[in-house]
């Protein structure tokens, strides 16, 4: 999940089919939710449907425990039960390769800066219209990139994880293939993955595109099908589209904040925002070439000034009007990330009541959830589930 995180910054009708418009709640009748059907199921037949609602997504891995986008965390998150695995963050390096790294920019998950002999390479380029100053994957061959080790991102909320840093190197997509295809076999039950292209038109740009690289290494490993488990997701509908005229898997449309407008629409000019998007006409227009979309928890339930909960949207009620599923991002345990009426104390890192968050948001109908803390998402879901 990318820098449209909130806490920092064409298929038709048969594709649609494969998700469905499978949802959760503990029922339409008591929870008074259209659309809401009943929780805890598993979608019959293969693919995505064969998923259990809500699904429990660990967030690049179990990235609350470990450093993010690490095989640790991706293990981790795993060995918690973890219905599926953000296993990564797509970015490539100078040669090409496609590595997973929360974002292009490495300063911040890597230990780059302690390595003098990368000191030259630190530099400041404009991204999606920032200016961010630091080291970046794609000045970097795979062969430099495995000489660093990763380092928790957000230390002071996740000070323990610090502990972690510098065991574990930058993993590329095919090892991740390849590490889901291992532990597939070694828990005898399919596991899945949920990778994400980066600021594809960025990189478009400068000559390395995502799309046609992920695809491929999608076919060498035979992963590229209707059934596949790999779901593929991106902030930018354009990378969806095209990976949708390549490759057979079920696709998603990450939506930021409503005021936002996704990168490649900037650059061509479409004046629409996640606002436009989000309408039921927007909504339609997403479902001929995906099969669900991943919104940030405020699309669902806003907050007001203060950041408390308010009223939740009509917006699963509307994706799921058109067969799309909603996977929002993100849950985290620590309060600066939970609404501010289930935050305990001011502690950075301290937790708050995230169960009473997941039960309002498990509330609304959402199909499953992003969380850096896979196990308490299965508690929360449990709880969801059986009350």
């Amino acid at each position: 999940m990318g820098t449209q995180d909130s806490d920092e910054q064409t298929g038709g009708t048969g594709r649609r089919a494969l998700l469905g418009a499978a949802v959760l709640g503990a029922s339409g009748a008591v929870l008074g939710l259209p659309g809401t059907a009943r929780a805890g199921g598993t979608r019959h037949g293969g693919g995505v449907k064969s998923l259990p609602v809500p699904t429990i997504i660990g967030h690049r891995g179990a990235s609350g425990y470990r450093p993010e986008h690490t095989l640790g965390a991706y293990q981790l998150a795993l060995d918690l039960g973890a219905h599926i695995v953000e296993a990564g963050d797509l970015v490539p390096t100078k040669d090409g390769h496609i590595v997973c790294r929360h974002e292009p920019e490495i300063g911040g998950t890597t230990d780059v800066a302690d390595h003098p002999e990368f000191a030259g390479r630190r530099t400041t380029k404009l991204l999606d219209g920032v200016s961010v100053t630091g080291w970046f994957t794609e000045d970097f061959t795979l062969a430099e990139l495995k000489t660093l080790r990763a380092i928790e991102r957000i230390p002071a909320n996740r000070p323990h994880n610090t502990l972690y840093d510098g065991r574990w190197e930058i993993p590329t997509f095919e090892e991740v293939l390849k590490w889901q295809d291992e532990q597939t076999r070694k828990r005898g039950k399919q596991v899945w993955i949920y990778p994400e292209t980066k600021h594809p038109t960025y990189f478009r740009k400068l000559g390395l595109g995502l799309e046609e690289r992920v695809a491929k290494l999608l076919r060498k490993y035979g992963k590229d099908k209707r059934n596949s488990p790999v779901i593929l997701q991106s902030f930018e509908p354009t990378s969806i589209q095209r990976l949708n005229t390549l490759v057979d898997n079920p696709l998603v449309v990450l939506l930021s904040s409503a005021a936002s407008r996704p990168w490649d629409f900037v650059e061509t000019g479409d004046p629409r925002t996640v606002a436009d998007l989000i309408t039921p006409k927007g909504l339609r227009e997403i479902a001929g070439y995906a099969q669900g979309i991943g919104p940030t928890l405020d699309l669902v339930i806003p907050k007001d000034a203060s950041g408390n909960l308010t009223t939740p949207t009509t917006l699963v009620a509307d994706a799921h009007k058109v067969g799309l599923i909603l996977h929002p991002y993100t849950m985290r345990n620590e309060n600066p990330f939970l609404p501010a009426n289930f935050r305990k104390g001011t502690d950075a890192d301290g937790y708050g009541d995230v169960f009473g968050a997941y039960r309002a948001y498990f509330a609304t109908g959402i199909d499953g959830v992003f969380t850096d803390n896979p196990d308490t998402g299965l508690l929360a879901r449990e709880d969801f589930v059986n009350g």
